[in-house]
């Protein structure tokens, strides 16, 4: 491994952050890697492997205050090290030469500027440009990214843009200036296959036109095998494993490899259940559960639990002083849902999958249809009357962080809607029920005293989903309910889905842009596009034989098995 022959050369990187006044927390753990000229390398591991870290570190953005590189580090670029520049020769360098494309662009792009002036901002800063001139070319980049009417866009607010076009303006910010070295931290995480296929091609567009080097973070290694020529594996801010991105794909050598490779749900077959980091790298390959695969769809003596007719939604849009618009949000929806069974609603973003799962929920105002739970129309019912309905149909939203109250321990958390919908339970009762369903989502009773903060993105969301189980519901809406989390900490969560849905007879609702989560989980498939609901069939005919072009397209864009991504 030589400093010389590659654009990057990471050499014995240990950074540590300071956790109390004589206490450290060591983040990454020496680890070594380089990134060659014209190549595109691969950084994949979970949440807390250490990926963001690194990344950070090389572009200078760590913490001052808390964030430590430790003696003995180094960071070469272009054979000169970062970490011996003065702060201005770096600041420079990491505004010019080297890029970073951030996870979530909504956060990441200033929500008061538009997203013209800050592309500009960058080339007045570096390039020297005047406002005309930054402009223009702000015009040309957007084009180039794929943002269609880019003269119009460019004068767009973030919130303006859907989630693919802010990543596109985030990817037009980081080549503005033409960099050699490109980071992207986990810049697909959460978009739609089609998007995500997308910024993928346009990613290996972008570096075969400019001859950029390329690091790519990601927990999710079949987007890998779609980009990268290396690939470096990372857990608990070590390196497991380092090779060409062909041999980690065909043969694996370490077991967290060959784990984070067999926990992603399959999509040519449904096991009864999916296998997780543990199982995998205590036995060293797939566990056999010794029961046959999973068999989906629904039959005529499915017990209906939900029937929707003709459901719509629309909202009025201001478009000038004294103008509005109505965009159909949802447009004469219509399906059933039995007991037991899970009906999978797929789309791109905007298609009217959460719009859908909140009307019939009443938090938003239906346009027009009717929801039938045991013949009732509970669209049409009182506030009073649809009071006993909350407790049958709960949700379980797409972000942990943002849905459980950070103030409140998890006790009361799980405690509060038995206190509301169950008000004959004592104390005493209500704590007991909540300690129960924090053991059946497989958290142990010690997390009753603590905060949502304390715990990992994973172990939020099952909190989430055991705040809606103490209302013992008949029907769960789960809101692209995994769809940021880790692989491994996914097929967790699903796999609790399918237990909880075959000891309680649940029936779910599950919402989601990942095909290949649907096609595990779903009987039956919904396909939506701008509010209209274009196919639905039982999940396995679906996939194997897609009728309408755009769930063909869909499919389409799931990513490829490259290498022959192994499942054995």
């Amino acid at each position: 491994m030589s400093g010389t022959d590659n654009l990057l050369y990471v050499k014995n990187l240990r950074v540590s952050f300071r956790t109390g006044k004589q206490s450290c927390f060591e983040a990454v753990k020496g680890i070594s890697f380089t990134v060659p000229y014209n190549k595109t390398v691969a950084l994949v591991g979970e949440s807390g492997s250490g990926k963001s870290v690194s990344a950070l570190a090389v572009m200078g953005l760590l913490p001052s205050g808390n964030a430590v590189i430790n003696a003995g580090s180094d960071i070469l670029y272009n054979g000169k090290s970062l970490l011996k520049m003065n702060p201005e020769e770096r600041r420079r360098l990491c505004g010019s030469e080297i890029s970073m494309i951030f996870q979530e662009p909504m956060s990441s792009l200033n929500p008061v500027f538009t997203v013209g002036y800050q592309i500009g901002e960058v080339l007045r800063l570096h390039k020297g440009m005047d406002f005309r001139q930054a402009r223009m070319r702000a015009i040309e980049l957007l084009g180039e990214v794929g943002i269609t009417d880019p003269e119009r866009k460019v004068d767009a607010w973030p919130h303006q843009l859907s989630g693919g076009q802010q990543q596109r303006v985030m990817i037009a910010m980081a080549i503005a200036c033409e960099p050699r070295l490109l980071i992207a931290d986990e810049p697909t995480t959460a978009l739609d296959v089609t998007i995500q296929r997308q910024i993928i091609e346009l990613l290996r567009t972008l570096q075969k036109k400019r001859r950029m080097s390329i690091l790519f973070i990601t927990h999710d290694l079949q987007l890998v095998s779609e980009i990268a020529d290396e690939v470096i594996v990372m857990r608990y801010g070590e390196i497991r494993e380092q090779a060409p991105a062909r041999n980690i794909f065909e043969s694996p050598a370490d077991g967290y490899t060959k784990a984070l490779l067999l926990c992603r749900p399959p999509m040519n077959e449904r096991p009864f259940r999916l296998p997780v980091i543990d199982d995998v790298m205590k036995s060293g390959k797939k566990p056999v559960s010794g029961k046959p695969d999973r068999i989906r769809g629904y039959t005529e003596k499915d017990a209906v639990v939900l029937e929707v007719r003709n459901l719509s939604k629309d909202f009025e849009i201001r478009t000038g002083f004294f103008r509005k618009t109505v965009f159909h949000a949802v447009r004469d929806v219509s399906f059933v849902l039995p007991r037991k069974k899970t009906l999978g609603i797929v789309g791109e973003s905007g298609s009217g999958k959460t719009t859908l799962g909140l009307t019939l929920m009443r938090l938003h105002k239906a346009s027009g249809g009717q929801v039938f739970i045991d013949g009732k129309d509970i669209l049409s019912l009182s506030e009073k009357a649809f009071y006993p309905y909350k407790r049958r149909i709960q949700i379980v939203f797409q972000n942990p962080y943002a849905s459980l109250n950070p103030r409140f321990t998890v006790g009361q958390i799980l405690m509060e809607p038995l206190a509301i919908h169950r008000g004959t339970l004592s104390a005493v009762q209500r704590k007991e029920m909540a300690l129960e369903w924090l053991e059946k989502v497989g958290l142990p009773g010690a997390a009753f005293y603590r905060y949502p903060h304390e715990f990992s993105g994973g172990q939020r969301q099952r909190i989430a989903i055991a705040r809606c189980l103490t209302m013992q519901p008949e029907i769960l809406v789960c809101d692209e309910s995994v769809s940021a989390l880790d692989v491994s900490v996914q097929a967790q969560i699903l796999n609790l889905l399918q237990d909880l849905q075959d000891e309680f007879g649940l029936s779910y609702l599950f919402i989601s842009h990942d095909l290949s989560v649907v096609k595990y989980m779903a009987d039956q498939v919904m396909v939506m596009r701008q509010g209209e609901v274009v196919e639905m069939a039982d999940s396995d005919e679906i996939y194997r034989n897609p009728r309408h072009p755009y769930t063909r397209s869909l499919l389409a864009a799931v990513p490829t098995d490259k290498y022959g991504l192994r499942t054995g």
